[in-house]
């Protein structure tokens, strides 16, 4: 291949994982576009941020944890949280010259020579010793499949499309899904739609109290030996459980957080179970979650039996050149942060010739 360009590390994906590995590499001494190099699908700053509904703004948002070296302050708990945090990233970014091209489309990973991985993009081909991969979630949605549903003459769309309440005003809405995005949707539509019904496969958890810094490292835990097993990692919240707080605690007593268990199909005019009964539906909004968008990986063959990447750490037990960043225990915004670092430490002691790290039994 032409023009191939040669650096240390690459960084694909720009949201706040793969920001906390650019910061740290520029801290640590790695030379922006000599050393590394951040390449972005998205055309403009903020990751996936830039993509949420108008109606999350920064005042609903969960948990958002501040990118290393520079706090988020006074951000107007009104505007939609899309705004905010990409005119944060954008700031990051130039604050601490980090090299981010963008828009480039990573198209595939695979061996190259001399020991060094090929990035293969649609802005040409990259050579490097080591990849920090933060291309999160929000690219693959994940659409479950039930009897009936491609006769369903309403709309179908997901989280990833959700435009905001209004849209649903006088239409009946089932919303499918048991984590934050489907109790906060429910919350939202409520007063505009005619009906709501809320489906979950579980029963939601709901948690009582606050989110200590103990309940967090138990839950990340959790998440984090699925992946050491090689097993398709399952989000924090989904060992969490959801907050309740007051404005989940009036949705429920107004009947609006009913749940009621998932439907067994779907009819053309709505959704259905095994006993008869059948709810009227215009819309079914899928708030099902989304899955690692990792495709691009798939020629380096790092997936195990599970479904999963074997990690250890950051790092890919298949491949120690390869660290994965926000991906299972560290798919929040702390956990980014920490696994930015945390990647970064050990291509420094992989490109220095040190030992990897013992790896668990």
């Amino acid at each position: 291949m032409n023009n191939v360009r040669e650096v240390e590390v690459v960084v694909i994906g720009a949201g706040q994982a793969g920001l906390s590995g650019a910061y740290h590499l520029r801290r640590t001494g790695f030379e922006p576009e000599r050393d590394f190099v951040v390449l972005d699908h998205s055309p403009g700053p903020g990751g996936a941020w830039r993509l949420r509904w108008p109606s999350l703004t920064y005042g609903k948002v969960h948990g958002m944890h501040s990118l290393p070296g520079m706090e988020l302050t006074d951000a107007d708990p009104a505007r939609p949280s899309s705004e905010v945090i990409a005119e944060y990233f954008a700031a990051y970014e130039r604050a601490f010259g980090l090299p981010v091209r963008r828009p480039v489309d990573v198209r595939a990973v695979r061996e190259g020579a001399g020991g060094r991985l090929l990035v293969e993009t649609s802005a040409g081909a990259w050579s490097t010793r080591a990849l920090i991969n933060a291309t999160g979630t929000w690219e693959r949605p994940f659409w479950p499949r039930y009897p009936g549903q491609e006769t369903f003459l309403g709309r179908q769309l997901h989280t990833a499309q959700y435009p905001g309440p209004e849209e649903f005003a006088g239409q009946r809405v089932v919303v499918v899904g048991g984590g934050a995005s489907g109790t906060q949707h429910l919350m939202e539509i409520a007063p505009y739609a005619a009906a709501t019904t809320w489906v979950t496969r579980r029963p939601p958890v709901f948690r009582e109290g606050p989110f200590t810094e103990d309940v967090g490292r138990a839950a990340v835990a959790l998440v984090e030996e699925r992946v050491r097993q090689g097993l398709p990692p399952r989000s924090v919240v989904s060992v969490t459980g959801l907050a309740l707080n007051d404005a989940v605690r009036q949705a429920i007593a107004d009947g609006v957080l009913d749940r009621q268990p998932m439907f067994d199909r779907i009819t053309p005019d709505g959704v259905e179970w095994k006993d008869g009964r059948h709810v009227a539906a215009d819309v079914i909004l899928w708030a099902t979650g989304f899955r690692a968008a990792i495709d691009h990986l798939a020629p380096l063959r790092l997936r195990e039996p599970g479904g999963g990447i074997r990690m250890e750490g950051t790092r890919a037990v298949a491949d120690p050149r390869v660290h994965l960043v926000g991906y299972g225990p560290s798919a929040s915004t702390v956990g980014a942060n920490r696994a930015g670092r945390a990647a970064v430490r050990d291509i420094r002691r992989l490109l220095a010739g040190e030992p990897e790290p013992a790896v668990a039994a």
